[in-house]
């Protein structure tokens, strides 16, 4: 279990890095000078996408160790 979890981790940290802009975001970012707004709008993007997968990933956690405690 503990390496599953710890496998879980590094590819949702290896996975985070990656461009995540739309085409069209993308475009627009691109003409302009110094990027830094085209980084601003990825982190965004990376930590708007983040969030859902951290929440269900607790959720289930809790709802696995409710379960898990039952059974004892």
């Amino acid at each position: 279990m503990k390496q599953k979890s710890i496998l879980f981790l590094f590819s949702l940290f290896f996975f985070l890095k990656g461009n995540t802009q739309c085409a069209m975001c993308r475009a627009v970012l691109e003409s302009e000078e110094g990027q830094t707004a085209a980084e601003g709008i990825n982190d965004g993007i990376v930590y708007l996408m983040a969030i859902p997968y951290i929440l269900m990933g607790g959720l289930a956690y809790f709802i696995y160790k409710k379960y898990s405690t039952l059974n004892k």
